[in-house]
């Protein structure tokens, strides 16, 4: 992908972000570093970065995203939605100490806070666009922001395989048991994530929060929608949408 290719997208895709519009044309990066050069690009022109999501993949390179501090919320807080928005109930970590560079710790439990998150989930993207994968990539893997909850402050740095957790929508069940966190270790995610990310913008720092992948799915709700969720042993998240 030529750096004039590289920036014509990564300028669509801001001002999808900035003005909540979807591209339906664009050239699709040919490769992972051209994925990387139009996320940071265009990350560069949202602002602050509020942590990561990853994704493991069959090779070993993870999808993996940042997350713009200007979508993230509080918990309880409300989020306007233009038709529908994705929620995902996940086990988060946040950095509590810069990491050692370019390994992950012997000791996570020194430089991690587990916690429960919610990630909201939109789109920048439009027509055939909206389901190629390389461009869900580029677009941040359609992240549209997260949500904090409760967490653990004294970790033991056990791993969250299979997860109790319950999720509700307006009163009513959207996800409820044991469910799993994709691939079956949130901590190999996080792993993943050290492992790959160096640098890309801006890398982990403390203070951040990374996403482990969702553990109900891909639910999608409308205004008028209550969402609350708890994953047992780590906490409580929620948000209203209007």
């Amino acid at each position: 992908m030529t750096t004039s290719a590289t920036e014509t997208l990564a300028a669509a895709l801001l001002d999808a972000h900035v003005n909540g519009t979807h591209i339906t044309e664009a050239t699709i990066p040919a490769d992972r570093a051209s994925v990387l050069a139009v996320q940071s690009t265009v990350m560069a022109g949202l602002g602050d970065v509020a942590g990561f999501k990853v994704g493991a993949q069959p090779d070993d390179l993870p999808i993996m995203a940042p997350i713009p501090a200007r979508y993230c919320l509080e918990t309880g807080s409300t989020r306007q939605v233009q038709g529908r928005l994705g929620i995902e109930l996940e086990v988060a970590f946040e950095v509590i100490r810069d990491l050692p560079e370019g390994q992950f710790p012997e000791d996570p439990a020194a430089y991690f806070r587990p916690r429960v998150a919610l990630e909201m989930v939109d789109t920048r993207l439009g027509g055939a666009l909206a389901d190629d994968p390389v461009m869900k990539f580029t677009d941040f893997q359609n992240t549209a922001g997260l949500i904090p909850g409760s967490g653990l402050d004294a970790w033991d740095g056990s791993d969250f395989g299979t997860v109790q957790a319950l999720m509700t929508a307006n009163g009513e069940t959207a996800a409820e048991g044991a469910l799993t966190v994709p691939g079956g270790s949130a901590l190999a995610n996080l792993r993943l994530l050290v492992g790959a990310l160096g640098t890309h913008c801006g890398g982990l720092r403390k203070g951040h929060i990374v996403l482990t992948g969702s553990v109900c799915g891909l639910p999608y709700f409308g205004p008028g929608t209550v969402i609350e969720a708890r994953i047992d042993g780590l906490g409580t998240v929620g948000c209203t949408l209007t």
